[in-house]
Order: C-alpha cells, then sequence, then structure tokens
C-alpha cells in the first residue's frame, strides 16, 4: 500500500470561520506534557501552569511547565523545550529532574501572607504556597513559581514532594521496585552464563576469589582470606570474608574480635612490596584486656612482614577532625558557594573560604595519609589505622595511602575497586551519611534552617575523599586514568536510589535486604546479587558510551608508558621548584612560583614540619622523615610509582567544578579546564587514528605498491568526547567552565547587582573617597 501525501490548497479563505470552529482554527495545537516514566515508576502528584525560575532578577527567561511528583523523581516539563546545550545526558533523568532522594528539605512559600515552611513527610500545610524552594544534596537550589497554578494542586503537589523524598523504610525506595521490574524483563540477556557478573571488571570483593586476586596481586605471601565471619556470625559490619595473618587460627580470632568495638577484627588493606602492610582496626573496648589484645594482634602482624619486626599505630580520633567537624565545615562552605549573595561575600570571600576550615581539613588528611606513606615506603614497617568505630575517618586515610602508593588505584577500574574495598565492604554508613531516610529528631524552626543550614547531609565523608583525590589530580593529572567529571558524576550517584553501591551502611544490612527484595520479586535463591540490584559501577545503566568517555583523562600515563619529545623518549621529571616550595627554602619566586614564606603558612602543610632554614650549604639536623620528603621531591618523578601531594596554600585549592557548577556567576563561557580537555582529547583521538590506520595498512602485493586503509575506527568507538578536528576549528560555542553540567534553572543566588568593582566603575559615589569627591567635576 503507498500512502498518498495531500496535497497542500491553493486557495486561501478570508472568510470567517464557524463559531464552533473558531478554537480549532486560531489556538495551536496544545502539547500534551507527559513524563518519561521508567519501569514500575508511577506518577502520585502534578500541577500545571507551574513557572520554573532561570533568572533571579526577571522573570523573562523562566520556563512554564508542568510540576510533577513520581514515586522517583520530581520532574518538570517545560511547554517549550529550550534549545539543548551539549551536557552529560543521563539515560534515567531529564534535563528538569531530581532524584527524591537527592533533596535535602523542601521549603514552601506565601508572598502574600509573609510565611514560610520547611516541610517534612505527613505533614499539614495551612496555607496555599506560591512558591517552593528545593534545597538538593548536590547544591542545587531551584525554585518554582505557582503563580497560575491552582491553590489546591500547587499545595498537594508540595506535600507530595516532601512526603515521598524521605521515606521511613529502606524498601520504599524506588529502586527496589525498579530494579526487580528490569531483572525479570533483561533476565535472559543478563543471565545467560555469557557475561560474568553483568560485565564488571570492578572487583566487588564480595566472595574469597576477589581477595584471592588481590593478595596475588599485592604479593602479599603470609596473609589468607578467612570466612570466620561468614553469614556475619561474628560482626554485623564487617563483610563475610577478611584478610588475616597466615600465623593466626580462626579460634583465636573469633577470641580477640569480643574486645573491638562492634567486633570488628583488624582489616588487611594493602600489601608494600617490601613486606609492610597497611591494616586499619576499630578500638579495643576493653581497657583491661587491650594491651594483652594489641600485643598479640602486633606479633602476627611482624610475622608476616619478614624484614621489620616494628609495627606503627596511627589513632586518627586523636589526630585528624571528627565526622562533627568535617559536617560543620561542609555545610559553611556551601553556604559560601552557593547560598550567600555573591556582590556581598565577594570582598570577604578568602577570609569566609578559610573560617570554613574545609580546605584546613583536606590538608589534614592528605598529610597525615603522606605520613602513613612515609612509614610504609621509608621505613618498610606496617601500619595500623585506629578509629573507634573504624567506619569513617579510616576509610578516607586508607584509601589516600594506598592511592599515593599504589597506581593501579589511580586506574579506572582500581580506583572503583578501591572504594568498594575501603567503603563499601569495610561498612562506611552510607544510608545514615546521605541521609536518605526520615529523620526521627524535631523539625528545626525555619530561623535556624535559613542561617545555620545545618539541615545539610549529616557528615560528608565521602565527599571529604573524593576532594582529596581531586587535589591530587589536580597536582599530579597524568597520573590518573579518569578525570574531574567522573569523580562530581560519582558524586551525584550517591542520591540516585536505583544502585546497591550508596544505598547500605554494612554487607549484612544489604545481604537482610536484598534477600526480602528477592523474595518479594520471585527472584530464583543462590543468583548473584550484582546481577539483580547492580553496584553503581555498571555505568552504561546511566550514560551512553559516547558520554562515558568523559571519564578518560587524555594525559593518562599507563603503565611503563613515556612521552616523546622532540623525537627522543623523555620520562615525566618533577622540577625541583615543587622540593623548594615544599622545604619553605626561597622567599623569592623560583620559576613564576611563590615559597611559602610569600604566602599564609599552614600548620597542617608539610613543609610547616621541614626546617625553614634549610639549605644545600648549611648543615642542619633532619628527621627521617623530612629527609624521605625531601629526597623524594629532589627526584623525577614517577606517574606510575609513589606520589605525594604539595601541601601549600597554593597547591591545596577549591574544587570548582563541584561546588561552584550551579552558580551562574563562577560560569566562564568557553573558558576554564574544560578547554585544554577539549584540545588534548583532539590531539589524542588523533593520535589513535593514527596509529589505527598504520595497523590497517595494506602489505604490498606483487606489481603493486601499499595504500592505507581508507576506513578509520568508527566515532563510537574512539576513546574520546571530542574527536579530532581541523586545526583551525575553534571550540564549540557550549563549552563552559561548569561543562558538562549547566547551572541552568537553578536558583543559587538571591541577586546579582554586580561586584563591588562594577559598582565603582559605574560611577557609585559611596566606593570613593572625600578628597576624590571634593574634586569631582560632574
Amino acid at each position: 500500500m503507498f500512502s498518498v501525501k495531500p496535497i497542500k490548497p491553493t486557495f486561501k479563505c478570508y472568510l470567517p470561520p464557524l463559531q464552533g470552529e473558531v478554537k480549532k482554527t486560531i489556538d495551536p495545537p496544545i502539547k500534551k506534557l507527559e513524563p518519561k516514566l521508567l519501569p514500575g515508576e508511577i506518577v502520585v502528584n502534578e500541577a500545571n501552569f507551574v513557572r520554573k525560575c532561570i533568572s533571579p532578577e526577571s522573570s523573562q527567561d523562566d520556563l512554564w511547565g508542568k510540576l510533577i511528583c513520581t514515586n522517583f523523581k520530581v520532574s518538570f516539563i517545560p511547554q517549550d523545550s529550550p534549545t539543548k546545550q551539549s551536557q552529560l545526558s543521563h539515560l534515567l533523568l531529564g534535563d528538569h529532574d531530581v532524584p527524591l532522594t537527592c533533596l535535602e528539605h523542601v521549603v514552601t512559600v506565601n508572598d502574600t501572607k509573609g510565611k514560610k515552611k520547611v516541610l517534612g513527610s505527613n505533614q499539614k500545610l495551612k496555607f496555599n504556597p506560591t512558591e517552593l524552594i528545593l534545597y538538593c544534596k548536590d547544591l542545587r537550589i531551584i525554585r518554582f513559581c505557582f503563580d497560575e497554578a491552582g491553590p489546591e494542586s500547587a499545595k498537594k503537589v508540595c506535600l507530595a514532594i516532601a512526603h515521598y523524598s524521605h521515606p521511613a523504610d529502606l524498601h520504599l525506595l524506588f529502586g527496589f521496585e525498579y530494579q526487580g521490574r528490569r531483572y525479570h524483563e533483561c533476565k535472559a540477556e543478563t543471565l545467560n552464563g555469557s557475561v560474568p557478573r553483568g560485565g564488571l571488571q570492578t572487583a566487588i570483593f564480595d566472595r574469597p576469589s576477589d581477595w584471592d586476586r588481590e593478595i596475588k596481586r599485592t604479593g602479599a605471601s603470609e596473609w589468607r582470606v578467612c570466612s570466620i565471619n561468614e553469614f556475619y556470625c561474628v560482626s554485623s559490619s564487617l563483610p563475610e570474608f577478611i584478610v588475616v595473618p597466615v600465623s593466626l587460627a580462626d579460634q583465636d580470632l573469633k577470641q580477640y574480635s569480643i574486645y573491638f568495638t562492634d567486633n570488628r577484627l583488624p582489616l588487611w588493606c594493602w600489601n608494600h612490596p617490601n613486606g609492610s602492610a597497611l591494616l586499619r582496626t576499630a578500638s579495643v573496648c576493653d581497657p583491661v584486656q587491650q594491651r594483652k589484645i594489641e600485643q598479640r594482634i602486633i606479633t602476627a602482624i611482624t610475622k608476616s612482614n619478614l624484614q621489620c619486626s616494628e609495627v606503627f599505630s596511627s589513632d586518627l580520633d586523636k589526630c585528624l577532625p571528627n565526622i562533627q567537624d568535617i559536617q560543620s565545615s561542609f555545610i559553611k562552605i556551601r553556604q559560601i558557594c552557593v547560598i550567600d549573595p555573591f556582590e556581598e561575600s565577594e570582598e570577604r570571600w578568602f577570609s569566609s573560604m578559610e573560617n570554613s576550615r574545609w580546605l584546613e581539613y583536606v590538608r589534614a588528611f592528605l598529610k597525615h595519609a603522606a605520613e602513613m606513606v612515609y612509614h610504609l615506603e621509608g621505613r618498610n614497617v606496617s601500619v595500623i589505622l585506629q578509629e573507634e568505630d573504624d567506619r569513617d575517618l579510616n576509610c578516607v586515610v586508607s584509601s589516600l595511602v594506598q592511592l599515593m602508593l599504589d597506581p593501579h588505584y589511580r586506574s579506572f577500574f582500581g580506583f572503583q575497586s578501591l572504594v568498594q574495598k575501603e567503603w563499601v565492604m569495610a561498612g562506611h554508613r552510607f544510608l545514615d551519611r546521605c541521609n536518605h531516610l526520615k529523620k526521627n529528631d524535631k523539625e528545626e524552626p525555619l530561623v535556624r534552617f535559613v542561617f545555620s543550614l545545618s539541615f545539610f547531609v549529616k557528615s560528608p565523608v565521602f565527599m571529604l575523599f573524593l576532594d582529596c583525590v581531586w587535589q591530587m589530580m589536580n597536582q599530579y593529572p597524568a597520573a590518573f586514568e579518569f578525570t574531574e567529571t567522573y569523580l562530581t558524576v560519582l558524586s551525584d550517584s550517591m542520591w540516585i536510589p536505583l544502585f546497591s553501591t550508596f544505598l547500605f551502611s554494612s554487607s549484612k544490612q544489604r545481604a537482610q535486604y536484598l534477600m526480602d527484595f528477592a523474595r518479594n520479586k520471585a527472584i530464583p535463591q543462590g543468583e548473584d546479587p550484582v546481577v539483580y540490584f547492580p553496584p553503581v559501577w555498571n555505568w552504561s545503566q546511566q550514560f551512553s558510551l559516547k558520554d562515558q568517555t568523559l571519564f578518560n583523562n587524555p594525559m593518562y600515563v599507563g603503565k611503563g608508558a613515556s612521552c616523546v619529545l622532540n623525537g627522543e623518549v623523555k620520562c615525566f621529571k618533577r622540577t625541583k621548584k615543587y622540593g623548594s616550595i615544599l622545604r619553605g627554602a626561597s622567599v623569592s619566586l623560583r620559576n613564576g612560583l611563590r615559597g611559602p614564606t610569600d604566602g599564609l603558612t599552614r600548620r597542617s602543610s608539610l613543609g610547616s614540619e621541614l626546617k625553614p632554614e634549610f639549605s644545600v650549604m648549611k648543615e642542619v639536623v633532619e628527621s627521617p622523615s623530612e629527609r624521605f620528603f625531601r629526597d623524594w621531591f629532589s627526584r623525577p618523578a614517577d606517574q606510575q610509582g609513589l606520589l605525594i601531594p604539595l601541601l601549600t596554600p597554593s597547591h591545596v585549592t577549591l574544587w570548582k567544578l563541584f561546588f561552584l557548577r550551579w552558580v551562574p556567576e563562577a560560569c566562564i563561557p568557553m573558558g576554564g579546564s574544560i578547554t585544554a580537555y577539549h584540545k588534548l582529547s583532539q590531539l589524542v583521538d588523533e593520535i589513535e587514528m593514527l596509529r589505527d590506520h598504520l595497523r590497517q595498512y595494506k602489505a604490498p602485493t606483487p606489481g603493486g605498491t601499499p595504500h592505507p586503509s581508507s576506513r578509520g575506527p568508527p566515532a563510537a568507538q574512539r576513546r574520546m568526547y571530542f574527536k579530532a578536528a581541523s586545526p583551525t576549528d575553534s571550540p564549540p560555542e557550549f563549552l563552559s567552565s561548569t561543562f558538562p553540567f549547566t547551572p541552568v534553572g537553578n536558583l543559587c543566588r538571591r541577586s546579582i547587582h554586580g561586584t563591588p568593582i562594577s559598582k565603582f566603575l559605574n560611577g557609585a559615589r559611596i566606593w570613593l573617597s572625600t578628597e576624590t569627591l571634593a574634586n569631582d567635576s560632574f
């Protein structure tokens, strides 16, 4: 059957339409605003004719559309879709969608009555809201206005969002419904046995084989996998399988476990090639037995290190900020970066940043990790990290130590395995720290809500770790296979309840919930939990293959790699200017960098511990640790070897992409690090294409000449997001310092009136001195 295209009429009628046809003829067709729903997702409530505020100054750029609350997200569907900029396209969330678990507080406003209310679940709203403000855990602030929406529908949608954003039970989170339906829909595809563990290359460490591979990889021949905690019969917060010294019998371990907090025996983390080991442990809760138990554990550890009989123990509770300090600091820095009006905070920006103490805490953790590296690398002694419950600070320091010492953890899959091992399986309280469930504490007064902002994430310990990782990436950009975009996306994934990684506070809790989940969803017993409730590491569920290329660092120097410079193979070297900065030897500029005496000193800097009067011409008494760091910074850098971060104030800086990505004033069009990333990606892509052409070069045939293949690798299979282009091509216009994220639709400032210097240049007399005003002729 052939379809005949209708012929357009050539005659235009100028007679007025009939009365019944007026509306149909004049009005354009109404666009039906329907949300894109995932399997198992249902619409709970909605409101039409809602305005999403884009500009804090005027409503000219605001979007009109429908506000929808589902059992998974808050979704806004604009009536007129704006021109889509190139950005990270999420396969599960739209441009204007926010997962309910990403909402920290829901605030309703009535301008006419001057009322505001922080809504919680099962609460009543006694006034009709004119505005809705959503404070998100990823630092976004989104504002909706109900100018034209019906007051009753506005009230209902606000109450629905507040109620479903903090459920009382974990099973009520949408991930359980979604993954159950998804399991049955794609069971034949994922369970045919051809793709092990869902195709994951990241070690999950929930079975002995993963630990065995890690023991072999690190050469820990004097350690073994122990299953005394199988079915969590010893400790409810430890994984089922742990690594212990071969000299300790299972019976002894069970006997010792009762003396540790929550029965958490010392956990083996990593082994150095020199034989020293890194361990973490909870505190001994019995003071009478403390010395005896610690001595027996230490004796077993020394037997596993044949080269040194000493063990160094570090109590992190005594030398590092606690989780309350970290929470308070994070609240202050997000207040500075997101809440405070920019024109009021510009003059005191640096002092406010200093007073928040966030960067000081970042330096403190990096410094302590570097000190542990000295004991492992410089002294060849095993290190035990001790924390009262071994579930927060130990996670940060143990991960950073391994990141500095082992290049495997600086690769893409190695880093994910590190997070899985030291955070997920070690029992970091993600469920509590992410604040997914309804809080039992009393509702805070709005005044305290506005000024103290104590409603935010309980303690962003994992966020602190990611910031520390970014600091090292910023200083050694060629040593990491992944990018800061990957780190930011990883932090955002904490607020998406569709994956098991950040949903639970321990392996036992995870096993219990997944057992109930499998029973309710009729999943056969004995199947791999990774298949039916996958971890976040399966990125193909969130992003396309093209968008995942944004995770690749074009500057990464893999194992055994070198660079070619002017036709010669060169190794990456560390210049001596870093050593002089760390030592604090110079007060002048060296190679364009200031010495530490030109700036503010920090007690948490490694450089502050080294002798300021150090000079090559002087004989000074150096401690072994000072000598170790001095010698390391004076040698050529090995991107695939030990890395020690610089901790002077000029090197530990604000992670702008994370803290400022939603702030319009901080967005730099066509600027920022993305411009360098764009060019490097093009160069790397061009090199890979040339290599592929060389591999496909056809050999000469009798009577013929060699000729290159006309086809390069398919664009979808190439490793870089930005493909090779003509040298004359300029960077795309959509690039900005916040790429691949966008600040559109997020109200992060009350007003933008311009900076003090702009006011001065515009003739504001309040910025002029009295003498200038007296001589002023205009």
